[in-house]
């Protein structure tokens, strides 16, 4: 069963006509497989790429690889390149990038540390870019990204036509 969340964001984005497609890095996957599990999956949900390594990023989505050099592979501009990107391989009327730091080993800094994550969501032709920093082990942070980003389809969904 979905999460709350995820099931009260798939009703929303099934009421509204709305389609969704996810790149997906430090979640591995974890969005899909929660709308994968919401009862209006199969009105909503087109699909999602896994791109946990800096090279499926490059190679599959044909992110740059001096933006990545540039930013690290967990970065707002990465982030918003997976997104963009991922509307060429995937129709879908919302396109939800995800990047951050769920374990040590990363990119991370005291500017950017551990339960650092980066969504980039474009909803038509509007770009919404979030940055949070959640505590925890990496599925607590992971949970928490799963909530944040159905709570920020909710609240931009809501105020579409």
């Amino acid at each position: 069963m979905a999460e709350p969340k995820i099931t009260e964001c798939g009703k929303l984005l099934a009421e509204k006509g709305l389609t969704i497609a996810f790149a997906e890095s430090a979640t591995a996957g974890w969005l899909c497989s929660e709308f994968a599990l919401s009862p209006d999956s199969g009105k909503i949900l087109k699909g999602g790429i896994v791109c946990y390594d800096a090279a499926i990023k490059e190679y599959l989505l044909k992110v740059p690889k001096d933006i990545i050099e540039k930013y690290t592979p967990e970065s707002a501009e990465v982030t918003k390149e997976i997104a963009e990107k991922l509307k060429n391989l995937i129709k879908a009327d919302i396109h939800v990038g995800v990047t951050g730091l769920t374990t040590a080993g990363g990119s991370e800094t005291d500017d950017k540390p551990v339960g650092t994550i980066f969504v980039h969501i474009i909803l038509k032709d509007k770009h919404i870019p979030h940055r949070r920093e959640f505590d925890g082990d990496p599925e607590n942070i992971i949970h928490q990204t799963v909530n944040c980003v159905a709570e920020l389809l909710m609240d931009e969904v809501s105020r579409t036509d």
